[in-house]
């Protein structure tokens, strides 16, 4: 059984909707190197905010709470 003309009106489809998405990448006008700064930067202050949170007793966000029990470490995770 043939499929007729399916395969092309696939194609001709697909190339439409990939012609609507841009290659280009996001332009927000910094360096490869700046853009690392910046995660670098987002990346501390969220762990530092973590930190904090944990360290404040809050475990409403959830997160991991560490028993020790004996001899060994057992690891709790807490969910909220």
């Amino acid at each position: 059984m043939s499929r007729g003309n399916q395969r092309d009106r696939d194609r001709e489809r697909a190339q439409a909707r990939a012609g609507n998405k841009s290659k280009q990448p996001k332009s927000d006008g910094l360096t490869p190197e700046q853009r690392r700064e910046r995660d670098a930067k987002a990346l501390q202050e969220k762990m530092a905010r973590k930190a904090a949170q944990f360290a404040g007793g809050n475990k409403a966000g959830g997160g991991i709470e560490v028993v020790k029990f004996g001899f060994s470490t057992i690891d709790v995770i807490t969910c909220p």
